[in-house]
């Protein structure tokens, strides 16, 4: 028999796994920016720039490397893409190669093996390996510029390095591997700290190859010191080293006199020397295992060594520079995270603690100082008052595992896991008005009268007289183990191995973003029924059922290796566990996200698609209890090949990115929305404007004469810098304050104090006031004026008493005509129409840094300069409370001096708009493959489409008011043409376009949308009725109902929309169909409201000769009328009659109206008998 080398065929067979998962992605992979960080990360990397704090400079290295080989600037997009795509490639290829040695030692064979031994190592390596490649979340990453792909090549590689330590360990020198994983370790914070994860399980590795026989003990001391490992690398080694060098440098520049960076200098200098004397003392004293352990804390260092990009290229001032980590105590701001908000583990604030107060014991607490250099004084200097800087958490609200944490989601903790009790505190339990208010809400709350959102509220406008509860340790549990394991870790791990809903974002319901069996009984369980599923679900791309066979394989894999080695089974189990369920215990996530988070658990399940791999040896050593060994192989085979199979054609439409541009042609069409060469400036909100836009004028050089300003970023001091720099073809952003003003700490807030209330100030004087540093504008001259003396001011904190004050929240906006005009921000033929100010009104609470800013550029500009905002919030201070002097501008809002007052009945269409201007706009998109049936219009894509969608509406209606037909209809037909409704979804938006088509006089192509859209809604509700009728016992009707009702409702307007243009014969049909299929949702509404809101559906049926469904519906309601007159007449007494008589008239009234609409219809002897029953009941009623 043919014997086989393993390592030759090894290496051959990995290479292949690689090389063809390359393919794969090469074919899949996105060729521009996508949404959210990708477009950030390229912009970064393709210049060296710096990102988002932890940063991940060896990633944006390695991506500049990779922009180089790009043709033209369009194509760097997809040259940092393809970094990926090779980094995923690796992972398979280490991947194969980590399975293949695992199965060598399960085997227990040697370099040569027998060619039934070798089907089972490489076969269990190309299930493993492959399937990974095919799996949702690592597909994911792999064909976009995101960290988590090279991040997982980093684990797999650690992973790997580990078992060929292993492997080599009774070879001299195999200390080798160690100092190569060291480095790679130190590479790792590089990319992203998940390679870190794979600390605990190599030192498992280690600890099993040493010791041949198990001893608890030892096992226990051998996790204990391997996760200390990990967590001396992560939290301590290099935060300290950071720490080290920072204080030295302000030392040495504070204390010794010497230049900046002088510290710095001696610290890299100091840590050479160490490490140089560490390993000759250690080298000739013959300590072994002290001079490994140097030197592989040195190639840590050497692999770290790729962060000292960030603060080479910070001092570079490029154009992205997040954070300005130039020097050493900025890095370790930075490597910390200190600009997120404080998480804590084991021991902190519940989110309880924003209704409880300041703590009565210790309020303040200090903040961390904050050095800046000085350059006139050659010293580092704290700009904060950081001693009793912040404002201390309750202690009565913190305690021992703080799941819930976030005060910003206390409405989500409330609504989906209980609410907190209160009770009222001792010296308010004697006032009546209080203890009747707490009783009466309390009561609403017992009758389920409350929702979060009001008991929210009650507890913020009253917790001062209240006790109030934190979340109890078992309340925190439930939520760790309901919340963050079973919804934000397992629903993702049986996404990938079980099958996923749809692409929707989870928020606790059973519609969308669930994981899916694909096996009727258990999905008919969990997610109700899944007969007759609406097309709209069927169709979504991100649909997968793999029928749990990747899961159960995995199970197979997972037992196989249990019963022949768990010395083997603990690494990858270790492996497993640290990178999802240690994982979301440190990440301690909030109820919601922004988006989806599996991305992230990829280290998860890679490690058990180990398992899986394995699952072929274990159906094999099964079989062969029954089976010659040809024969269990071939079966073996046949069994697990449909695991990779099902996965690739079931994943490879909603992971297929090729040819979809819409990422970039958003960006494109923001700026593309904005006057060229103007020097604009629009500001921006989330990631997915801010970044798209960096990546079209960092990348693309699209439009770099515009100005992109965050208005979160805008918080921070460094942001501002940067905004007062020339960047391309934009001038600097004028600011009255100076850095020194704010700095952190330095005007991060200022409150109001209502003094001057009458008084209208000039926007410069409000400026003037907020920069100036006269003691008359702080907090402590008004402390002093109240009557607090300097004793009393030693317990109010430096940043109170420091804090600015403004006397007046209205403000006035002067116009300067002039800069109007030149600036070309309105049209000159409508100068009648400019304003001579504009007034403003600040909130009665505060202003933050960020708005502050925003004032301060705006009051600066003094409309030099066009303003624009992207929209996408409705928040007033989004637009500095100035949103009646908008125009809508393609996809953009311009700030203009006309006053355009907001519709108070549709408050979101904000602005006025210039139709031949936003026609020349939108004629100038580019769309990206929009309208293309072979590209994955992902949630992103679709989620924008309302933007575009709704102003291509307005500018259509625009057309019609000046009758301007021939424009609005191809606007209208632009919208459907590059928005086809099957792909974009969000329906109720393209309602409106039939209006427009009946306007200028398309009524066939009204009618055919009409129909489009009532095929969607009818779909929906076609499914709710059969699975109510269906399962009557079973179906979840509670989960459904707001659904049940939307779709409803939508339907019924539609028709009423068409009954109102008298559309009778064409809209019979539809009335019909709604009756059928919505008659079950009596039991939703309530017979009496359901049944009367289709009041206006009976005449249509009598004029389209429906006349028998229109009696049925007359008598449907006539019935439920007659049903409560009845009731009202039982009901009348002496001391209710008034009340009663009132209710009885309206009912009548409501006979009548039915009445009145039937007499022309009906013959006069029903009509006749139903007056006759209907006077009978009122006199009934009357004489009672």
């Amino acid at each position: 028999m043919k014997e086989i080398n393993f390592y030759k065929y090894n290496r051959i067979f990995g290479l292949i796994a690689g090389l063809f998962s390359f393919v794969v992605f090469s074919l899949t992979v996105e060729p521009t920016a996508s949404y959210w960080d990708c477009a950030e990360y390229i912009s970064t990397s393709a210049k060296l720039q710096i990102g988002h704090p932890p940063g991940a400079p060896l990633f944006q290295m390695l991506g500049a490397i990779f922009s180089i080989l790009a043709f033209d600037v369009t194509q760097i997009a997809y040259a940092v893409n393809m970094m990926s795509v090779v980094s995923s490639a690796l992972t398979i290829m280490f991947l194969f190669w980590s399975i293949s040695l695992i199965a060598k030692e399960i085997l227990k064979v040697k370099e040569i093996l027998k060619v039934s031994e070798a089907i089972k190592i490489y076969g269990s390596s190309f299930l493993g390996s492959l399937t990974f490649t095919f799996t949702d979340s690592f597909w994911y990453n792999a064909v976009e510029a995101e960290v988590y792909a090279m991040a997982t090549l980093i684990l797999a590689l650690l992973f790997w390095l580990g078992l060929k330590w292993a492997d080599d360990f009774e070879n001299k020198r195999s200390e080798k591997w160690l100092l190569l994983i060291s480095f790679v370790v130190g590479l790792s914070f590089g990319v992203h700290f998940m390679g870190l994860l794979a600390i605990p399980s190599i030192g498992l590795i280690y600890y099993f190859k040493k010791n041949e026989s198990f001893n608890i003990k030892t096992f226990v001391l051998a996790n204990i010191i391997s996760i200390s490992i990990l967590l001396f690398i992560f939290k301590l080694l290099l935060p300290s080293t950071l720490s080290i060098f920072g204080n030295l440098e302000v030392f040495f520049v504070n204390d010794l006199g010497l230049p900046f960076n002088s510290g710095t200098i001696f610290s890299a200098l100091l840590l050479l020397v160490i490490i140089y004397y560490a390993l000759s003392y250690t080298t000739k004293k013959k300590l072994y295992w002290l001079n490994t352990s140097i030197l592989c804390l040195t190639f840590v260092f050497i692999g770290f060594s790729s962060w000292l990009m960030l603060p080479i290229r910070s001092n570079a001032n490029t154009v992205i520079n997040e954070n300005s980590p130039t020097d050493a105590r900025s890095l370790l701001a930075y490597y910390n995270l200190e600009q997120y908000p404080d998480t804590y583990l084991f021991y902190g604030p519940m989110f309880s603690d924003i209704y409880a107060g300041q703590d009565p014991d210790e309020p303040y607490k200090d903040d961390k100082p904050k050095y800046e250099r000085d350059y006139s004084i050659k010293k580092y200097v704290i700009v904060n008052d950081w001693e009793n800087g912040k404002i201390n958490s309750n202690k009565s609200h913190e305690g021992f595992f703080p799941r819930m944490w976030s005060s910003d989601n206390a409405i989500n903790y409330m609504n989906y896991y209980g609410f907190i009790d209160f009770e009222i505190k001792n010296e308010y339990r004697n006032e009546d008005q209080i203890s009747e208010l707490v009783n009466n809400f309390k009561t609403r709350v017992d009758e389920d009268d409350v929702d979060a959102e009001e008991y929210h509220e009650f507890l913020s406008n009253f917790g001062s007289y209240l006790d109030i509860e934190k979340p109890s340790l078992f309340t925190n549990l439930n939520y760790f183990i309901n919340f963050q394991l079973s919804k934000m870790y397992f629903r993702y791990f049986m996404w990938n191995f079980s099958g996923r809903q749809n692409d929707k974002q989870w928020k606790y319901d059973l519609e969308n973003g669930n994981w899916l069996s694909g096996i009727k009984l258990i999905d008919n369980y969990r997610l109700g029924p899944q007969e007759n599923l609406p097309e709209d679900v069927k169709n979504n791309k991100a649909r997968n059922e793999y029928f749990m066979i990747p899961f159960i394989l995995g199970l197979i894999g997972f037992i196989f290796i249990y019963n022949r080695n768990l010395k083997i089974l603990w690494p990858i189990l270790l492996l497993f566990l640290f990178t999802g369920i240690a994982l979301k215990f440190y990440l301690n996530e909030r109820i919601f996200e922004p988006r989806e988070r599996d991305y992230a658990l990829v280290g998860s399940f890679y490690a058990y698609c180990i398992f899986i791999g394995f699952s072929f040896l274990g159906i094999c050593q099964f079989l062969n209890k029954y089976l010659r060994e040809k024969s269990s192989l071939l079966i073996s085979s046949i069994i697990v090949i449909t695991c990779p199979i099902l996965l690739s054609f079931n994943n490879w439409d909603d992971h297929d990115r090729s040819n979809r541009y819409t990422a970039q042609t958003l960006a494109k069409a923001y700026l593309d929305s904005i006057d060229e060469d103007k020097q604009a400036m629009i500001f921006t909100i989330g990631d997915n404007d801010t970044f798209a836009l960096w990546y079209a004028q960092e990348i693309e050089k699209h439009r770099t004469d515009v100005r992109t300003i965050n208005t979160s970023l805008l918080a921070t001091d460094w942001y501002m810098d940067q905004m007062k720099r020339k960047a391309y073809k934009s001038d600097p952003v004028l600011s009255s304050l100076t850095h020194k003003q704010y700095a952190f700490g330095n005007r991060d807030y200022i409150k109001y104090e209502s003094l001057i209330d009458s008084v209208r100030w000039d926007i410069k004087d409000f400026m003037n006031w907020i920069s100036s540093d006269n003691k008359r504008t702080k907090y402590k001259f008004l402390l002093e004026q109240y009557g607090y003396e300097q004793e009393d001011l030693k317990n109010i904190p430096k940043f109170t008493q420091n804090m600015i004050y403004y006397p007046t929240n209205k403000l006035r906006f002067y116009v300067n005509k002039e800069n109007v005009i030149k600036s070309g921000i309105i049209n000159p033929s409508e100068i009648d129409k400019i304003v001579e100010y504009i007034d403003i009104d600040l909130p009665k609470s505060g202003l933050y840094k960020n708005q502050i800013l925003m004032l301060d550029i705006l009051s600066k500009n003094d409309w030099k300069r066009p303003i624009y905002f992207t929209g996408g919030s409705y928040k007033d201070s989004e637009y500095i409370w100035m949103k009646d002097y908008l125009q809508l501008d393609g996809l953009v809002y311009k700030l203009v001096p006309i006053k355009t007052p907001i519709n108070k009945e549709n408050p979101y269409q904000m602005g006025r708009l210039e139709p031949n201007r936003m026609y020349d706009i939108v004629k100038k998109w580019e769309w990206g493959n929009s309208e293309s049936s072979f590209i994955y219009h992902d949630p992103e894509t679709r989620k924008n489409s309302i933007s575009f969608r709704g102003n291509l509406h307005r500018l259509a209606e625009e057309f019609i008011k000046s009758g301007d037909y021939q424009k609005a209809e191809e606007i209208i037909e632009l919208n459907f043409e590059k928005m086809p409704i099957d792909y974009f979804e969000y329906y109720s938006l393209s309602e409106p376009y039939i209006s427009s088509y009946y306007k200028i006089g398309k009524t066939e192509k009204a009618q055919e949308l009409f129909k489009k859209l009532e095929t969607k809604y009818l779909d929906q509700i076609k499914y709710y009725s059969i699975s109510m009728k269906n399962y009557q016992d079973t179906f979840p009707i509670s989960d459904f109902a707001e659904n049940i009702f939307t779709y409803t409702e939508r339907y019924r307007g539609m028709i009423e929309n068409e009954i109102l243009l008298g559309n009778y014969n064409f809209i019979s049909s539809s009335i019909e169909n709604f009756i059928n299929h919505t008659e079950v949702f009596k039991i939703i509404y309530g017979d009496y409201d359901y049944y009367m809101f289709l009041i206006n559906f009976i005449e249509p049926l009598y004029i389209s000769q429906n006349s028998k469904l229109g009696r049925d519906l007359y008598n449907k309601i006539s019935n439920e009328i007659k049903s409560r007159l009845n009731t009202l007449v039982s009901a009348k007494e002496e001391s209710n009659s008034k009340y009663i008589t009132d209710l009885f008239t309206d009912e009548i009234n409501s006979a009548n109206t039915v009445l009145n609409i039937i007499e022309d219809y009906e013959d006069s002897d029903f009509y006749k008998s139903e007056i006759e029953e209907l006077e009978k009941i009122s006199n009934n009623f009357i004489f009672k």
